[in-house]
């Protein structure tokens, strides 16, 4: 019976990136397999699982194609870990496994109570509290969201949750994955980390480097409509 699935997902015609993925793991003794993307910009609309107007009330902006597209590939690779019963790990298709990826995932397998899903990978550094203190890594609370969703592990009881709520798309995937107070699952993280993505530039995600944080009116304005949601909701999006 299989311990562990590897899933690295990447867009069919992004033979470099596979080219890299390939000579990346084969450097540990995981089996693995690709999961085709789904590619945002292909999308017919309107998408049945997002509402553009209601998105860009409760959000401040709209998503982009893809980061639809991302988010759909991100789904199929839940649902693949449910169907086959094992912690599963994420891969988008451009990262270096450094050299204690290794134990980092054995170390984690061998106390799957410790964890439903965890980070292995950031964009930005973060306060954190540690969880647990292993031999060679700790697994720590991030306080803040360090973004990124290029590589992390999940149980297939995480899947199911998250899975649960991501019926309908209204945040990027990697802000989703950090949202507590929607799927209840606490996202950890090794610290350090085991893979590095300093240099990705991933093609399943376009978000605008020139995307501001809402504020001012439109911030008061985006929290009422976040009120009105929690009231009127049976499922609001954004729960306190």
């Amino acid at each position: 019976m299989k311990s562990l699935q590897i899933l690295v997902i990447t867009l069919k015609q992004s033979l470099d990136r596979q080219a890299k993925a390939s000579a990346e793991l084969s450097k540990v003794p995981f089996d693995w397999r690709f999961l085709d993307a789904v590619d945002g910009r292909k999308l017919h609309y309107p998408i049945q699982e997002y509402q553009a107007q209601k998105v860009k009330k409760l959000l401040g902006f709209e998503l982009t194609p893809n980061e639809i597209g991302c988010f759909l590939s991100h789904r199929s690779a839940w649902q693949s870990c449910i169907d086959q019963n094992v912690p599963t790990i994420v891969f988008e298709d451009d990262f270096v496994l450094l050299p204690h990826f290794e134990q980092v995932i054995n170390t984690l397998l061998s106390n799957p109570q410790d964890w439903e899903l965890v980070r292995l990978q950031a964009l930005l550094q973060s306060k954190d509290e540690s969880v647990r203190a292993y031999d060679q890594f700790n697994l720590v609370a991030n306080q803040g969201d360090p973004l990124g969703a290029t590589a992390y592990l999940l149980s297939p009881s995480a899947a199911a949750k998250i899975l649960k709520h991501a019926i309908q798309i209204y945040e990027p995937l990697d802000h989703f994955l950090e949202h507590y107070q929607k799927h209840s699952i606490r996202m950890l993280a090794t610290k350090p980390y085991p893979v590095d993505i300093s240099k990705v530039e991933t093609t399943i995600a376009d978000r605008p480097n020139d995307r501001k944080p809402t504020k001012g009116w439109k911030k008061n304005l985006r929290s009422l409509n976040r009120q009105i949601d929690r009231v009127f909701s049976k499922e609001p999006w954004f729960p306190k």
